[in-house]
């Protein structure tokens, strides 16, 4: 089957009838968890974005509440499963802050761990190439917003 370009969907989705585009949506949301989920964002929380952020970070610190700090072995599979949510969360929005915030959250609370990950050669890559994926997503923003970021990122 063969995939049409965004360009040519969207001009299909404008010359549709309302009803019929309700329907379509309708049977996208059916189809698959994540388009709801994304549908969800993009109706009641992309206008207060700081508040789905303050959310996500809330789920974030009771995800990490969750973590066995038995073995590393299963804390690290723990918070692969947090980094995966984050990233799913982080990409409805279309704003870069929130992937930083939600990465600097993220690696606050992985310090925090009653869990000595520094000894494991996993958890360090794993938290040192989050560090570096706030430090290239900082790149993109405005120079008074990265410096807003530079104190946050040095306490890490």
């Amino acid at each position: 089957m063969q995939t049409s370009s965004i360009a040519y969907l969207k001009k299909e989705i404008q010359a549709m009838p309302h009803a019929e585009l309700v329907a379509v949506c309708t049977q996208l949301i059916k189809f698959k968890k994540e388009n709801k989920e994304l549908l969800h964002y993009l109706l009641f929380e992309s206008t207060n974005e700081s508040n789905y952020v303050n959310n996500l970070k809330d789920e974030v610190s009771a995800l990490f509440e969750d973590v066995n700090t038995q073995t590393i072995y299963f804390a690290k599979k723990t918070i692969r499963k947090i980094l995966r949510f984050i990233f799913k969360y982080s990409k409805f929005s279309s704003q870069v802050t929130t992937k930083i915030e939600l990465l600097i959250h993220f690696c606050e609370q992985m310090k925090a761990l009653p869990l000595d990950w520094q000894t494991s050669k996993v958890m360090v890559n794993i938290y040192e190439s989050q560090i570096k994926k706030i430090k290239t997503e900082l790149l993109t923003l405005h120079e008074d917003l990265q410096f807003d970021y530079q104190d946050r990122i040095g306490a890490l």
